[in-house]
């Protein structure tokens, strides 16, 4: 993470901006297995309406499987 990013961080004010339930709260390591344990059906809910849905389920967990190895 830059640290930039980290120092002048301020609380999602707007709605609209805030993380979907989903990834909120998740560290890199549990929201890239939850992606990978993810079905067709869990991807559709839990993207709807995201730009998430552009880069498909299968796009989404070959960058999980990237993130887990980066992790470890």
């Amino acid at each position: 993470m830059c640290p930039w990013n980290v120092k002048f961080a301020r609380e999602v004010r707007e709605p609209a901006f805030a993380a979907r339930e989903f990834i909120g709260g998740n560290d890199a390591r549990t929201l890239a297995t939850e992606i990978l344990a993810m079905d067709d059906d869990t991807y559709r809910t839990a993207f709807r309406g995201s730009a998430v849905k552009r880069a498909k389920l299968a796009g989404l967990k070959r960058t999980a499987r990237v993130v887990l190895k980066n992790v470890r």
